[in-house]
C-alpha cells in the first residue's frame, strides 16, 4: 500500500496530485499532435488529388489531340467516311447499313 501523500493516478506515481496536471498537459501536447499530423496529412492528400487529376485532364487532352490528327490523316488519304474506333454508335450504324446493302 502507498503512503497517503502519493496518489495512483493514470498508473503514474505522483506527490501531491502533481500528475493530474502533468497528465492534462501531456493529454493536450498529444491533441495538438494528432490535430498537427491530420492536417499534414490533409495537405499532402489534396496535392496528391490535385496531381492526380492534373495528369487526367493532360491524358484526355492528348486523346482529344491524337484523335484529331488520326482524322486528319484520314482526310488527308481520302477516308474521310470512315468511323473512329472509338465512337462504337458509328460502327454499328455503319454495320446496320452494310447488312441491309447485302441483303
Amino acid at each position: 500500500m502507498l503512503p497517503p501523500r502519493f496518489k495512483r493516478n493514470s498508473d503514474y506515481l505522483c506527490k501531491d496530485g502533481q500528475n493530474s496536471d502533468d497528465s492534462k498537459q501531456s493529454t493536450a501536447d498529444m491533441t495538438v499532435f494528432v490535430q498537427n499530423l491530420l492536417q499534414q496529412m490533409q495537405s499532402r492528400f489534396q496535392t496528391m488529388s490535385d496531381s492526380i487529376i492534373t495528369k487526367i485532364d493532360d491524358m484526355g487532352n492528348r486523346i482529344n489531340e491524337l484523335e484529331q490528327s488520326i482524322n486528319d490523316l484520314k482526310a488527308e488519304m481520302g477516308v474521310e467516311g470512315t468511323s473512329s474506333p472509338l465512337d462504337p454508335s458509328k460502327q454499328k450504324s455503319d454495320e446496320a447499313k452494310q447488312d441491309e446493302g447485302s441483303a
